[in-house]
């Protein structure tokens, strides 16, 4: 039976903060495929926060996020749900499987689509004019929600386009901002949408090469393992999108279209998920079982003297690289402006590091394949407060004397 650890509740204590073990939550016989939050409208007056996790034993459970408790379970699915979306202010859910579901919070099925693709839907997320974008195969759909009216108490739900823009099985889907939403597929083909008319804002297809190519299939087929070019998560800032590019991990400036800034072999094996962190940081976890920060910052200058290749180059480690010594302007026209600095190896985990959560005031949380969920915390803010801490006890117990 598989049990899922989460923190959460009323009390201030807890997971993100002690690294205490809070719920227990037991009621999937296979793999989670899907966890939300459904929080309660701020009109309610009764504050019933819910958890909603989809499995491959095909059921969709509800929990109640303070006690633990099993609310409801839906069992009536005929496929896998691989996904699963709130949409707070109609106060509906969806889920994503070989069709699409629209549930109250009840649990009533509102409608569903008909059959959409044996593949399922794997990703899905909310758009405007009460539009959701599906992810299905290569392609991607528009559906646009109809809610009851005063002539009609039914809800349903239409398809209004396909986006056929995209070469291979789309692996990535999410918002970027108010006014666009990027996608990601098998092949490293990245595109940004824009959410209001659906149309392409901006595309990337050559994440493991920067220089032009002739053909980019022919170049993938050649040199490069499909897995070393699947973009696998998004994460982005106001300025940028992050992308995780098979082991590697690339800055994509949304003003100036355009890649600034790239690890191509940030860690020994795929990149799994991405978050950005305060201070211009990012951090990455993979299936070798490492966690690591980086940090984005500007080149100060392109120099024309030789400079050490791969990815230990920042140790002092790694051949000189010949061709490096090119005249500086050849350098500039190929060059990117930023560059990404490995800050901190998080060392833990015997496998692979399937996700985590970042809490800004408690640290954060890595869930990896050795069953082992284990809480970070940064030294330097815990090592200050401890010290507050101290310096407050000693001024209660009159050992610490301010002078005048």
């Amino acid at each position: 039976m598989l049990r899922w650890l989460i923190g959460g509740g009323r009390e201030p204590q807890g997971l993100a903060e002690t690294g205490e073990k809070l719920l227990e939550l037991n009621g999937h016989t296979q793999k989670i495929t899907a966890i939300i939050t459904f929080p309660s409208l701020e009109v309610c007056e009764e504050k019933n926060q819910l958890i909603l996790t989809a499995s491959a034993d095909r059921t969709v459970i509800v929990w109640d996020c303070d006690t633990g408790r099993q609310v409801q379970k839906v069992s009536c699915f005929q496929s896998t749900v691989k996904c699963l979306i709130v949409l707070q202010r109609l106060d509906i859910w969806l889920s994503g499987g070989n069709d699409l579901c629209v549930w109250n919070r009840k649990l009533d099925l509102l409608c569903k689509t008909s059959h959409l693709s044996d593949t399922g839907i794997s990703a899905l997320i909310e758009i405007p004019k009460n539009c959701v974008v599906a992810a299905i195969g290569k392609e991607l759909i528009i559906f646009r929600l109809v809610t009851p009216t005063g002539e009609s108490l039914e809800w349903d739900i239409l398809e209004i386009k396909r986006l056929l823009d995209h070469q291979d099985n789309i692996l990535s889907l999410v918002n970027v901002n108010d006014l666009s939403f990027v996608t990601g597929s098998h092949v490293g083909e990245m595109i940004i949408w824009n959410i209001l008319d659906w149309t392409v804002q901006a595309r990337e297809c050559n994440f493991w090469d920067p220089s032009p190519q002739l053909d980019t299939q022919q170049e993938i087929k050649l040199c490069q393992k499909p897995n070393d070019i699947s973009i696998h998560h998004f994460t982005w800032d106001e300025e940028n999108v992050f992308a995780a590019v098979g082991r590697g991990l690339y800055v994509y400036n949304l003003q100036m279209k355009r890649v600034i800034a790239c690890q191509k072999t940030a860690h020994d094996s795929s990149v799994l998920h991405i978050a950005k962190l305060p201070n211009r940081q990012l951090i990455s976890c993979s299936e070798d079982g490492s966690v690591r920060i980086w940090e984005l910052r500007e080149k100060q200058q392109l120099a024309a003297e030789p400079v050490p290749t791969g990815f230990f180059n920042m140790w002092g480690f790694g051949r000189v690289n010949k061709q490096a010594s090119q005249p500086v302007k050849k350098q500039q026209e190929n060059a990117t402006p930023c560059s990404l600095e490995l800050i901190g190896d998080l060392i833990g985990h015997s496998s692979s590091v399937e996700m985590f959560l970042y809490f800004e005031d408690h640290g954060l949380v890595t869930c990896s394949a050795d069953h082992l969920i284990i809480l970070w915390k940064n030294g330097e803010r815990e090592s200050g407060l401890r010290s507050l801490k101290l310096f407050q006890k000693l001024e209660e117990n009159g050992i610490l004397v301010h002078e005048p």
